[in-house]
């Protein structure tokens, strides 16, 4: 009799202290220790947020040039080819804005659809808890005081159930805490996920606004293109006439180039007979004619070149393509088109050409229509560049990467263009393919 007083007394002791905690759980807000995670998987983004805030800035930075280069050709009375030139490159990179902020939108769209997915689930997951824990609350109630509980216990017909169904309460009200923990931690989570659907649905609603203006902006650049095109068409005869002033001068470059590395090529041919006729070996006087004969030094130089390729700094600090290379379709006349050996970028007033690569000036000259004119040699390959109003350097002078090599020509329209080339050997490259993307 006193062995199972003893169970009793210590039962109560114990119903107390559950009934007690149980109560208290219910009461105060415990620490999360982990959070509810969403049953959704994330699919892959084709760009992150960080790509299409880069993508942004450098779009906002090429409008910046672009209107600064437009506002110089404005300067004149008269419309020029050149302002065509930048009110088309604004158009382009208008367009960029417009499909930046799309892909923007993709995103957030994206994550909109993911986040309401989360809190559909996260839903279901706080009905179905709560709902448990009415029904741990239902069969509580059968229990409800310690005395019907201490019934429980002392209706054991032995003492290993006495202690199962002791075991038994405490994990019962353990289970009970635990529920409210869980109802709590989704109840944040849920919150928190509803917060940020709030924050994406204002930030879609301003990037749709903010598309609406871009797409209005980009109808008044059109609206401005076709004006320009328009009073360009009335000039047709000087038009045509300029056109054939730059073809002339067109081919005087390029013979100025051509005979420079024909010349180049012989003179590296000679100097490598020279040396294998000093060393007796007759079998390496035999030089190919359409290419420069590399010594151990500048077939490295040129080695370094040509693996650089894509990677190379712009001739300007700023500007844009204003002609790209092969045949381009005149930008006013009808049926005319004109042949770039190199590309044209579209600059500001008082810009400097500075050199893409380390190598030897082998030509500084003069041609109509193209100013003055620097040929820089890197082994194999030669980099020009033209339309300078004034040369910084001379022939013969090694030179560096970045270094400045003249200033470019603005001219009568307000338009300060640089026209630039890279050759390989007696082969022309498009420059733009060994050029930084931009």
């Amino acid at each position: 009799m006193y062995r199972y007083l003893k169970y009793f007394l210590l039962s109560f002791l114990i119903l107390l202290n559950l009934e007690a905690g149980a109560q208290q759980s219910s009461r105060a807000k415990p620490k999360p220790k982990t959070q509810a995670k969403p049953k959704t998987q994330v699919k892959p983004k084709p760009k992150s947020k960080a790509q299409l805030e880069k993508e942004k800035k450098e779009n906002l930075n090429r409008i910046q040039e672009a209107n600064r280069i437009l506002q110089e050709t404005k300067q004149k009375k008269e419309v020029s080819v050149g302002q065509l030139n930048a009110i088309q490159e604004k158009i382009k990179v208008q367009k960029g804005v417009i499909t930046n902020i799309s892909s923007e939108l993709q995103y957030i769209n994206r994550n909109m659809r993911q986040t309401e997915s989360t809190v559909s689930s996260l839903k279901l997951d706080l009905d179905k808890l709560k709902a448990e824990y009415a029904a741990m609350i239902y069969g509580a109630a059968k229990t409800t005081n310690s005395y019907n509980k201490m019934m429980f216990l002392f209706a054991a017909d032995s003492f290993n159930q006495f202690v199962r169904r002791l075991r038994y309460l405490a994990q019962y009200s353990e289970a009970r805490q635990n529920q409210v923990r869980q109802i709590m931690n989704v109840q944040e989570s849920l919150q928190q996920k509803i917060n940020v659907l709030t924050g994406a649905r204002r930030q879609k609603q301003s990037l749709l606004t903010t598309q609406l203006q871009e797409s209005k902006n980009l109808d008044n650049l059109r609206n401005q293109q076709n004006t320009v095109i328009t009073q360009l068409s009335r000039q047709e005869e000087e038009l045509r006439k300029e056109v054939e002033r730059r073809k002339l001068a067109v081919r005087k470059l390029e013979n100025t180039i051509s005979a420079m590395v024909r010349a180049e090529i012989a003179r590296s041919a000679e100097l490598a007979r020279r040396k294998a006729a000093a060393a007796g070996n007759t079998a390496a006087t035999r030089s190919s004619v359409n290419k420069v004969t590399l010594t151990p030094e500048t077939a490295l130089l040129s080695s370094s070149f040509g693996g650089n390729k894509g990677r190379f700094l712009w001739p300007v600090e700023r500007g844009f393509i204003s002609q790209r290379f092969g045949v381009n379709p005149h930008p006013v006349l009808r049926n005319v088109s004109t042949q770039n050996n190199g590309i044209e970028i579209q600059t500001n007033d008082g810009e400097r050409a500075r050199a893409i690569f380390e190598g030897k000036i082998t030509k500084v000259t003069n041609i109509a229509g193209l100013n003055n004119i620097v040929m820089i040699q890197h082994g194999e390959y030669f980099t020009v560049y033209a339309k300078l109003k004034s040369v910084n350097v001379a022939e013969g002078q090694n030179i560096n990467a970045r270094d400045i090599i003249g200033s470019i020509y603005t001219n009568g329209d307000g338009t300060t263009e640089l026209h630039f080339e890279i050759w390989r050997n007696g082969v022309k490259q498009n420059p733009q393919a060994w050029l930084l993307a931009k």
